[in-house]
């Protein structure tokens, strides 16, 4: 799932929120030849995608809802942890995600 702008990011920080209801999400891609499902301006807040081989029965993630995990904020970065402070840059991050960001920082307009 990618947030795709301030109004996203800001969903992410509540206690709960529902996907189609409390943040408009477009799916991507579904499989190795399908396309977007979103407009042509990029208008959701939430684009989600996945990729599979083989037979795919299909996603829907219209009704989902998401959820701070405390329990796993605290295992994945050491100490208790919120949202608010991880998206708004204000705990390090973990070590795990260093390549990851390395990597996604190459591709990035903003350096």
């Amino acid at each position: 799932m990618l947030v795709m702008n301030r109004e996203g990011m800001n969903k992410l920080l509540g206690d709960k929120f529902t996907l189609g209801a409390d943040a408009s999400v477009a799916a991507g891609p579904v499989g190795r030849t399908a396309s977007a499902d979103t407009d042509v301006k990029m208008t959701a807040e939430i684009l989600a995608w996945s990729r599979a081989k083989g037979i795919f029965a299909g996603l829907s993630l219209s009704g989902a809802t998401l959820r701070n995990d405390e329990d796993a904020n605290t295992e994945l970065y050491g100490h208790k942890v919120d949202n608010k402070e991880v998206l708004n840059g204000h705990t390090a991050s973990p070590a795990g995600a260093h390549r990851l960001i390395a990597e996604l920082d190459k591709y990035s307009m903003r350096k």
